[in-house]
């Protein structure tokens, strides 16, 4: 039986309160936070490397906190919101420097505030938020606000607060799916090709990637305005800017909203890619790498289907048929010494879809599992329109996939 679980959805709330002061107290206070714990790290040796061990004993929070009420002129929960985002960066910073993407010390740049629970009444469709106990209190209307039928029975979490916006987050009770179909999905730069029982599917996404280079090139030309008229250009920059973004978040959204709609009752598997592991000493190709969009796709899925996450260690090199090591044929086709001539992002896909089943790499599972589904589904494995005889059938004669003696696919699932 299923366990309820929560989901996060957050909207928006434009205001016109003055609140840039608080703003920056409180990223003071933030940074404060950041620096008092980073001075009491304790560097561990292991081997050759460095283990930062983050203070968090109950007698240290306490005097973090006493502190930081120094001097502090709004409600003192505000400190304990520091705290915990404190916290909550330096614990990502550990994560990313044990893994070599981090080393200088967190610096607090944007400006926000995290309101807790404790700090706002929410009554009547109205919020109210404490700033200075009997001083100061921010109200926000949302009797009005167009998402309002969306997070009708919703509990309210946390909100954060910007100087012209608020962020308001809803739990909504959610049940995870148990599908019983699955599909993974080859994420490359320019389609999205993944593999099912209904075979190879490509998504394209040319048109995003003009969108990417169409815009660098107009901030090329502001660019080159602003020596000339630093004002104009500024004003320009902003206007683009946000129009770029809003283009890029409309396309992403139409692509996985159609992804989801056609395939809702699958689990979506994708390649779980770090763009830092990615980048090399040539900057074309480091520019090609910064322009994808590959984790917001993977985070606007992960709230419209139920996603997974895979290792895409040698999904391309791995042969799906033998488990041996492809080579570049020529273009787009890979071979192995099996035989075996297939389409490089049809052979990423598959292999990313034997890891979501647990199935190995062989050539019962190819037969068995597999070439069903490629022959059912009429896909060349090159990729083109010719006529490829499917490897292991050179005769075209069809395949024999039925129990007769062998072992059965189902004894591979684990």
């Amino acid at each position: 039986m299923q366990r309820n679980s929560y989901r996060i959805v957050s909207y928006k709330v434009k205001h016109n309160y003055d609140v840039k002061n608080f703003l920056s107290s409180y990223r003071y206070l933030l940074q404060k936070a950041i620096d008092v714990i980073w001075d009491n790290i304790e560097w561990k040796k292991k081997g050759k490397r460095l283990i930062p061990l983050i203070p968090k004993s109950k007698e240290f929070k306490r005097s973090l906190r006493n502190c930081l009420l120094k001097n502090w002129n709004y409600a003192s929960h505000y400190v304990d919101s520091a705290i915990k985002t404190a916290y909550s960066i330096l614990n990502s910073w550990k994560r990313n420097y044990l893994k070599g993407r981090r080393r200088v010390k967190p610096v607090v740049k944007r400006k926000f505030v995290r309101v807790k629970e404790t700090l706002y009444v929410y009554r009547n469709d109205k919020i109210r938020v404490t700033v200075k106990p009997r001083e100061v209190y921010l109200e926000f209307d949302l009797t009005k606000v167009w998402f309002k039928k969306r997070v009708e029975g919703c509990d309210l979490g946390e909100l954060i607060l910007k100087e012209d916006e608020l962020i308001i987050t809803f739990r909504k009770p959610h049940t995870p799916p148990n599908p019983s179909k699955k599909i993974a999905w080859d994420l490359n730069l320019l389609s999205m090709d993944s593999f099912c029982d209904r075979g190879w599917i490509k998504f394209d996404l040319k048109p995003l990637y003009t969108l990417h280079i169409t815009y660098e090139n107009k901030r090329r030309r502001i660019q080159r305005l602003s020596k000339t008229k630093p004002k104009t250009a500024k004003k320009l920059m902003e206007k683009y800017s946000k129009r770029y973004r809003n283009r890029v978040r409309d396309f992403l959204h139409k692509l996985t909203t159609e992804i989801a709609e056609n395939f809702k009752d699958y689990e979506h598997g994708f390649e779980d890619l770090e763009k830092q592991g990615m980048f090399t000493k040539r900057k074309t190709h480091n520019r090609v790498i910064s322009k994808q969009n590959w984790k917001q796709i993977i985070a606007l899925m992960s709230y419209k289907a139920n996603v997974r996450l895979l290792d895409p260690r040698n999904s391309i090199k791995t042969c799906p048929r033998c488990g041996g090591k492809m080579k570049h044929r020529k273009g787009q086709v890979l071979e192995c010494r099996c035989g075996l001539v297939i389409n490089r992002q049809l052979n990423a896909s598959i292999n990313l879809y034997l890891r979501m089943w647990g199935f190995p790499s062989s050539m019962r599972v190819w037969e068995e599992f597999i070439l069903p589904i490629l022959r059912r589904s009429g896909v060349t494995l090159k990729g083109d329109e010719t006529d490829d005889l499917l490897p292991m059938n050179p005769e075209g004669a069809e395949v024999d996939v039925s129990q007769g003696g062998r072992m059965s696919i189902k004894d591979y699932v684990r």
